[in-house]
């Protein structure tokens, strides 16, 4: 297998885990009030999106070399977009809070550190997706 292949099955692996955060008993990754690491809550429809994330890296990976670096291209520019949106407003377009709760009034750290995953994972999935 090579690099883009690989990184899309870790892709899949990454985004179920973030996908089951919410389900598994790991103390100190949701408390009490719900929030992921005290940042963010995931919702249901963080976690839907989440997974099909994860089942669309995981068919790319099965597929071809072609369909991993479509993958990593097109989820690293939507993800790192949306993380990108998310430190200016707190929310983000691809669960649609940029639409439901339009700009957020918390605190720039808090906007930027729970944006991070998302800049990170998508600026890294479109690196990778575009190196030869």
């Amino acid at each position: 297998m090579v690099l883009q292949r690989v990184t899309a099955l870790g892709y899949a692996v990454i985004l179920t885990l973030v996908a089951s955060l919410n389900y598994l008993p790991i103390p100190g990754i949701v408390d009490a009030e719900g929030r992921t690491f005290g940042l963010f809550a995931l919702d249901i429809y963080d976690d839907a999106l989440h997974l099909v994330s994860a089942l669309w890296a995981l068919a790319a990976a099965l597929v071809s070399l072609r369909a991993s670096r479509m993958f990593l291209i097109l989820f690293g520019a939507l993800y790192c977009l949306d993380g990108i949106l998310g430190c200016y407003a707190g929310s983000g377009f691809l669960d649609l809070g940029i639409f439901t709760w339009g700009v957020l009034d918390l605190p720039l750290k808090i906007k930027v550190l729970s944006s991070l995953p998302h800049v990170f994972l998508g600026g890294f999935a479109l690196f990778v997706g575009l190196k030869r």
